[in-house]
């Protein structure tokens, strides 16, 4: 079905009272409602009787077993069919992180149903596009990105440089490397700061890796990232015109993700808790991404 761009929305746009700062500990019941909306418009609601069921009853069955599971409960939520007791469970819970759990379970559901029904991939796109937009003028720091729910800080550096990375490594030989990186993602919404860290350094030196074996370029399993970026350079990935900038790129990137990664989270911590501030590895989740865009954009070009 999609947004409306009805008047009251184009007059909150005209008074500037639309969010620009993301929230991220709290869904609002409005979004939560829309939500449900883009469900029940995506698959619609299941139904069971002695003549009869719906298409869809087995892709709700198989998430309402799943949270059951996981939440370590016999029953879950209020109603007579699948999507009910999903529905009611996720308006009245209040833990966002489930929440969010519930709503990236969903898409998978809508996502598997639309593949057997053998529905367009831009089909599930809308419903991507849609579930994305609420979030944003809705003012959540969240988006739907690879099959997961990821915290997003600015929706100018997601647009052009999150998902531009996340569009390259979607390329099966990168799938190690995305794989990575999106754990990295995983980490920084769930504030484990330290472990976002070490993955972004993993996703950046598996980047460089495949390019160097897709060349055939010589390189060692335990080479640094500061070994791999030089390799990288002496190879003529960067052009010999831009050598002296690229020079001070590659200092950037190995004292940036590389070094931070070293010093912050590659050692034992000893009776020291390290306070890593969130702002750090959102810098660091985005340089990695640049990165990334870079060398895989550039090696294409060769």
């Amino acid at each position: 079905m999609g947004i409306t761009d009805l008047f009251f929305k184009r007059a909150k746009k005209e008074r500037g009272e639309l969010p620009d700062i993301y929230q991220y500990d709290e869904l609002p019941k409005k979004l939560k409602i829309q939500i449900v909306h883009i469900w029940e418009g995506s698959i619609g609601e299941d139904y069971s009787n002695i003549y009869d069921s719906s298409d869809n009853i087995k892709y709700y069955e198989n998430v309402y077993n799943i949270l059951c599971k996981e939440l370590g409960v016999f029953q879950l939520g209020e109603g007579g069919t699948y999507f009910q007791k999903i529905v009611n469970y996720f308006l009245k819970d209040d833990d966002v992180e489930i929440s969010l759990s519930i709503i990236e379970l969903m898409m998978w559901c809508i996502d598997a149903y639309y593949e057997n029904k053998y529905y367009s991939k831009d089909d599930f796109q809308k419903v991507i596009d849609e579930l994305n937009e609420r979030f944003k003028e809705n003012g959540i720091g969240y988006q739907y990105e690879n099959r997961k729910i990821i915290r997003i800080d600015s929706q100018y550096i997601h647009t052009e440089v999150v998902k531009p990375a996340l569009t390259l490594l979607g390329s099966s030989i990168y799938q190690g490397a995305l794989q990575e990186f999106l754990n990295a993602h995983e980490h920084y919404r769930h504030q484990r700061y330290q472990e976002a860290m070490i993955d972004c350094l993993k996703a950046y030196e598996s980047t460089l890796k495949i390019i160097l074996k897709k060349r055939k370029w010589e390189y060692k399993d335990t080479d640094t990232a500061d070994a791999l970026t030089g390799k990288i350079m002496q190879k003529g990935l960067i052009p010999d015109y831009w050598q002296q900038y690229f020079k001070s790129l590659k200092n950037t990137l190995t004292s940036g993700v590389p070094t931070a990664r070293n010093k912050e989270a590659g050692h034992g911590q000893a009776d020291e808790i390290r306070n890593i501030p969130d702002y750090l590895v959102s810098y660091i989740l985005h340089m990695t991404a640049s990165a990334i865009v870079f060398l895989i954009k550039a090696e294409e070009a060769l």
